[in-house]
């Protein structure tokens, strides 16, 4: 089993409105196979708190301008820090982390024998594209 066609999208939309507030190291991981709940997860981070938050605020954003909305059944986390926040859009469960958060909790390591979902930033690759 992978990650359904919707939750491919909402996951790339995610990652895309991620990039656009320059967060690091962005992972989708398909654990359809492993969990019953979700289909995938989307991971970024942050350097501070203040962008974790500008991160979240984006994906939150840029999933409601999807053709079919996509609203957070539970929003966890963020207040007052900002180190770690979930997003639970059921197919997809997003989580923006302080990027020592990241490092301490691994959840790319504990999630590492579940294939990856490729998402490319697409302002990089028009980067690409001109310098060519």
């Amino acid at each position: 089993m992978t990650a359904s066609e919707r939750a491919v999208e909402i996951a790339l939309a995610g990652a895309q409105a991620a990039a656009d507030k320059k967060a690091e190291n962005i992972s989708i991981i398909d654990v359809s196979d492993h969990l019953v709940i979700t289909d995938a997860f989307l991971i970024a981070s942050a350097p501070n708190e203040r962008q974790v938050l500008s991160i979240v605020d984006a994906i939150e954003e840029a999933l409601l301008q999807l053709p079919e909305k996509a609203k957070p059944v539970r929003r966890e986390g963020g207040n007052p820090s900002g180190r770690w926040v979930l997003l639970d859009f059921i197919d997809v469960v997003v989580h923006v982390q302080h990027n020592e958060e990241r490092e301490f909790y691994g959840l790319d390591k504990l999630w590492k024998d579940c294939p990856i979902i490729e998402f490319k930033d697409r302002d990089l690759t028009e980067q690409l594209v001109e310098s060519e």
